[in-house]
């Protein structure tokens, strides 16, 4: 059974930056995939990227692509969301979770997490 705990939000202000961990347990990395989506109040889900546990390769949609980074360590059984140059636009509840299709209308999670609330805010 797969869990996955999301931590690392918090307030922080235009143009900071913040690193999401998600701890990861019950996932078997070789030939599947993790990714985080976020989710504002009111707002539809936004996927952002997704890494492949096998080669550690990692997909991000363009409209946060330079300023969003996901990576990974198997070890540690923990995922990362580094996140620079954050916007008011930002703010959102952030998920991570297995991805089992990326990219365009092609994205499914099947297993996600509870979330971390990121504030970007003056």
């Amino acid at each position: 059974q797969v869990q996955l705990v999301e931590s690392g939000g918090g307030l922080v202000q235009p143009g900071g930056s913040l690193r999401l961990s998600c701890k990861v347990s019950g996932f078997t990395w070789k030939d599947n995939a993790l990714g985080w989506f976020r989710q504002a109040p009111g707002k539809e889900r936004e996927y952002l990227t997704a890494m492949s546990g096998t080669d550690g390769r990692t997909y991000i949609e363009e409209f946060v692509k330079g300023r969003f980074t996901m990576s990974g360590d198997k070890a540690k059984e923990t995922i990362y969301l580094q996140m620079n140059n954050l916007k008011p636009e930002d703010t959102a509840v952030y998920h991570c979770g297995t991805v089992t299709g990326y990219g365009g209308s092609s994205w499914t999670f099947g297993v996600w997490g509870q979330g971390t609330l990121v504030t970007v805010s003056s």
